[in-house]
């Protein structure tokens, strides 16, 4: 795909295309609610990338595995405010509610979450301040990554009727649940179009 430019336009856009699409939102019943930050951030050579994490060893929830910055979403609080504050927490990156740029559908997870997705904008020069404690290791990696005709990679699985979705990154694979939104992230705010995720599965290794 041709290289997408980190600028003031990219902004307008991402705006635009984020305002066009229709969320679609789900009850949150039994599910306990969470919310990540889509991060659209300078990669290098001034084309613009996606923030993802490594989980640290230590944490309790699929620890080792790739994520999108993120968490629970406290009583009273907005799915953007908790979108800011994990960010802010699990990154070392503070933004304020000028650079939230819009919304994706929620996801619901085997493991009994409801994720709902912010999309952000990091400003010009963004300072990323990994804690150890969450994070062992952060990459912005190009919207190049997602851009390929072989992405995303549906696989079948004898568990389920829905394929199951991997993402490249580098030498390996992002999976669901974080898969199926960096995939819609990149479809609507990115590419500008209207592509829903909720029929793809996760790994069985993500169901608890």
């Amino acid at each position: 795909m041709q290289r997408v430019v980190y600028d003031s336009s990219l902004r307008d856009v991402v705006t635009a295309n984020c305002a066009s699409f229709c969320r679609v939102t789900h009850m949150l019943g039994e599910l306990r609610h969470a919310a990540v930050a889509c991060v659209v951030a300078p990669a290098a050579d001034t084309s613009a990338g996606f923030v993802i994490t490594r989980r640290s060893p230590r944490t309790p929830s699929h620890p080792g595995q790739w994520a999108l910055p993120g968490g629970r979403v406290h009583q009273g609080e907005s799915i953007e405010a908790a979108a800011r504050r994990e960010l802010a927490e699990e990154v070392g990156l503070v933004l304020g509610p000028e650079h939230v740029l819009g919304y994706l559908d929620d996801y619901p997870t085997r493991s009994g979450h409801l994720i709902s997705p912010v999309v952000l904008w990091a400003g010009e020069h963004p300072a990323f301040a990994p804690d150890p404690r969450e994070v062992s290791e952060l990459l912005v990696e190009s919207f190049a990554t997602l851009g390929g005709d072989d992405v995303p990679r549906l696989m079948s699985i004898a568990e389920s009727d829905r394929p199951v979705i991997q993402l490249p990154l580098r030498s390996t694979f992002v999976h669901a649940p974080t898969a199926a939104v960096l995939f819609q992230f990149f479809e609507v705010a990115i590419a500008g179009r209207t592509t829903r995720v909720t029929q793809f599965e996760e790994p069985v290794f993500a169901w608890r």
